[in-house]
């Protein structure tokens, strides 16, 4: 998601997705469209005796519109916030809270496997809602009648709030309720179990969730139960993998330095794809003069036509922004790092940051297939490591 940061609180940057910018509006239409219905709502609901023909006078609905949409994202906000202050206050550091086409997100760098801190972490939102919409509704107790459009807003607010709540209460993993459901579950079964059953129910709510969105016609509806059904499958894959890779580090799973070919800077790009091609290897880095100065992969020499590609070299082409990770590091932060900057491979560096090896995605999939069939991270063995990597040695 592209995204801007548009202030912080309690140090945690609150952003706005480009997507947010296009629902908001939406929002507010919709509100404004429809504030006669909501005035019947909030009226047989709270009993807020409010004047239908006096609220849908002029432009007033669709102020009443765009302030109540504000509002709404307001209150999202303020339940990111009360899912990160008790993540914070457990030692889990927020990166950020962002807005987007579908409510909030507070994005955690590391989730808690604790079942006591993901249920205290996980209710921590729905209950900012609740309270928020018992302190609007009392609100629109107090508010006299002669403020009929603070009324409105207090008693829209207060059920939009309670609404949504109870909404994200439902077992929709990776939503709040789901999330508690794996905090329930993972108090006498593993944290990788507990995920994989959260994971399971999220998908049949999910496939629910669309159906009834589709019959009813609502795309918001459709886009929440595509959203569940692809997070929950993320994250149980996550979730087993960071329990496949929890003892194993890179340089278990790397190809080491003294089986790596690599390629000099004033190699030219054809011989590049000549050498790639017999090798049937699509990254190599490049050293010169004994010293590692970049990266070299199949994309970066198609980037080069073919009737060209004798007159540039493996220097014109290469990527001297290296990615690395030193060989102390666990396989699973290699693996987010793969994710974060949508690359193939790390170069893998030693304690003195000279070389020690390559890890590539293919490495870990392959360590982790092994992992999940052996039961044993021990038996990864050299022998058994990815060809992808290696096979430029023997070939």
């Amino acid at each position: 998601m592209r995204s801007f940061t548009v202030g912080r609180a309690f140090g945690i940057p609150i952003k706005l997705d480009l997507t947010f910018l296009l629902i908001l509006p939406v929002f507010a239409w919709l509100i404004g469209s429809q504030v006669g219905l909501w005035v019947d709502n909030l009226n047989l609901l709270w009993g807020a005796d409010l004047d239908r023909a006096a609220l849908t006078a002029g432009n007033l609905e669709w102020i009443l519109g765009a302030v109540a949409a504000v509002g709404l994202f307001v209150g999202v906000v303020l339940h990111e916030l009360g899912h990160s202050l008790v993540a914070m206050r457990f030692g889990f550091p927020i990166e950020s809270i962002t807005l987007w086409i579908f409510g909030g997100i507070a994005r955690l760098t590391e989730q808690p496997e604790d079942w006591k801190q993901e249920f205290s972490i996980a209710i921590a939102g729905p209950a900012v809602s609740i309270a928020l919409g018992v302190v609007s509704y009392l609100g629109l107790l107090v508010v006299p009648d002669g403020l009929p459009t603070v009324k409105f807003l207090l008693g829209y607010l207060a059920l939009m709030n309670l609404t949504l709540a109870a909404f994200n209460l439902l077992p929709g993993f990776p939503m709040d309720g789901g999330r508690v459901l794996r905090a329930l579950l993972a108090r006498n079964r593993p944290f990788s179990d507990a995920t994989q059953t959260a994971a399971e129910v999220g998908k049949l709510f999910a496939i629910l969730l669309g159906l009834f969105g589709l019959f009813g016609g609502n795309l918001i509806l459709i886009g929440i139960a595509f959203f569940i059904y692809i997070g929950a499958t993320s994250e149980a894959q996550q979730t087993v993998m960071n329990a496949a890779f929890q003892d194993v580090r890179v340089r278990d799973v790397m190809t080491a330095a003294d089986d790596l070919k690599t390629v000099e800077p004033d190699t030219s790009v054809a011989d590049l794809m000549e050498t790639m091609f017999r090798q049937r290897h699509t990254g190599y880095p490049v050293v010169e003069n004994g010293q590692l100065v970049g990266m070299v992969t199949l994309d970066d020499a198609r980037q080069v036509s073919e009737v060209e590609r004798d007159a540039y070299t493996v220097g014109d082409v290469m990527s001297s922004d290296l990615k690395t990770i030193p060989a102390s590091d666990d396989a699973m932060a290699a693996f987010e790092k793969l994710q974060q900057h949508g690359i193939g491979r790390l170069l893998v560096i030693d304690a003195d940051g000279e070389l020690a090896g390559l890890l590539s995605r293919s490495d870990l999939m392959t360590a982790f297939d092994i992992i999940q069939k052996s039961g044993r991270a021990d038996r990864i063995t050299p022998a058994e490591q990815p060809v992808t990597e290696r096979e430029q040695a023997s070939r």
